[in-house]
């Protein structure tokens, strides 16, 4: 056997006996056999039909732990569980409730384990949960092309124009998009931190955000260079297409859910404010390829790219919600973009050189506020 990997498998073995002797010996034990178990209790997803109420939980804790009774609006009630049995540390079941919900109502849920604990959870619009059928997921389609890849597609209509701007309007476009998708890092950053929050403790809800941001901005950056040379043209617009579709991935399941739960009473105002939120994603995409001529089947293509992801996001925040793979998704887009914040800069501060001028000018200074300023200002009409 090769020495070096001898040398690395003896420290593991012994960390291995370590803690196989700690656990075998459980010295522990005398201070935490009197202790109360510690319990938690995660509600990951809720559906309204003509059963009743079903919920889904994931346990949490130190100890198996059992869910004794249900409290529906202060009346306890009979329930049924599917797996029956306790709940060890990280399972999952699904409860059903028979109770009479009300369309348009609030109710309180309240779960009680056999030790007392006592776990709450509020239905604040209670609203038949769509099923999943033929004619709704083509609807939901329809929505998602109209949101994504819709305005996308609008916002390369404005590439003749930048074409017909100069070297001006070349730098002022590129400075305009490290501008959205800095909005766009920071906003899907803090999506994917809101749905790690909604996830159970276990999953160490902010790890799965940093880590996969991280992980796949290297990764990318890794691909990306590994000729040697920085990204550039329908390359570089390739890349943003991919940050910017991970993203309306997130913006569809926020959708999604919000149509599932009742939320988006909004309803067509609500569609119409992420159209007009997403157009400025199309000029962002665009841009690169100023310097080039395309064809007609990249454009298309680069507007699926970004635009697809939301029909799905809508499908999966519809029927199939789950918050921990939501913050995954949202760090993955994350790390997306920052690499295409990079790529751009880098664009721009070579293209600025080929052509002997200056890149840390006004213009581009205002390009980058312009493009953070604009989605900023079309976000407040895509709060659901």
């Amino acid at each position: 056997m090769n020495r070096a990997l001898l040398w690395a498998l003896l420290p593991l073995l012994l960390i291995l006996a370590v803690a196989t002797a700690f656990l075998a010996s459980d010295p522990l034990g005398p201070f935490t056999g009197s202790a109360p178990p510690v319990e938690e209790l995660t509600i990951e997803r809720t559906i309204l039909d003509e059963r009743g109420i079903s919920v889904h939980v994931r346990a949490g804790g130190s100890k198996p732990m059992t869910i004794a009774q249900v409290q529906v609006d202060g009346a306890y009630w009979t329930f049924d569980q599917d797996p029956v049995g306790a709940l060890d540390r990280m399972d999952a079941a699904w409860l059903t409730i028979p109770y009479p919900w009300v369309s348009g109502e609030a109710h309180q849920i309240a779960f009680v384990t056999n030790t007392g604990m006592l776990f709450d959870h509020r239905i604040d619009v209670a609203v038949t949960t769509p099923a999943m059928t033929s004619d709704r997921l083509s609807f939901y389609a329809l929505i998602g092309l109209f949101v994504g890849v819709v305005p996308v597609a609008l916002g390369m209509l404005f590439y003749p124009a930048l074409r017909a701007g100069g070297a001006g309007a070349f730098q002022f476009a590129l400075a305009l998009t490290i501008g959205l998708l800095a909005f766009l890092f920071v906003d899907t950053l803090a999506e994917g931190l809101e749905f790690a929050s909604a996830a159970a403790p276990q999953f160490q809800g902010p790890a799965l955000v940093w880590l996969p941001a991280a992980l796949t901005f290297a990764a990318l950056m890794m691909i990306g260079r590994r000729k040697g040379g920085a990204l550039s043209g329908v390359a570089l617009a390739t890349s943003i297409a991919f940050g910017i579709g991970v993203h309306n991935l997130g913006e569809g399941l926020a959708i999604g859910a919000a149509f599932a739960t009742g939320a988006a009473a909004l309803g067509s105002f609500l569609v119409i404010g992420f159209t007009l939120h997403n157009i400025t994603e199309g000029i962002g995409i665009a841009a690169p390829m100023m310097a080039e001529r395309p064809r007609l089947r990249i454009f298309a293509g680069l507007a699926a790219l970004a635009g697809l992801p939301a029909v799905l996001g809508i499908w999966i925040g519809s029927f199939a919600f789950s918050a921990h793979w939501a913050a995954l998704a949202m760090g993955i887009g994350a790390g997306a973009i920052l690499q295409v914040i990079v790529e751009v800069g880098a664009y721009l501060v070579r293209k600025a050189r080929e052509q002997d001028r200056n890149w840390a000018t006004g213009m581009t200074f205002a390009g980058v506020v312009l493009g953070i300023l604009v989605m900023y200002s079309t976000a407040f009409l895509v709060q659901v």
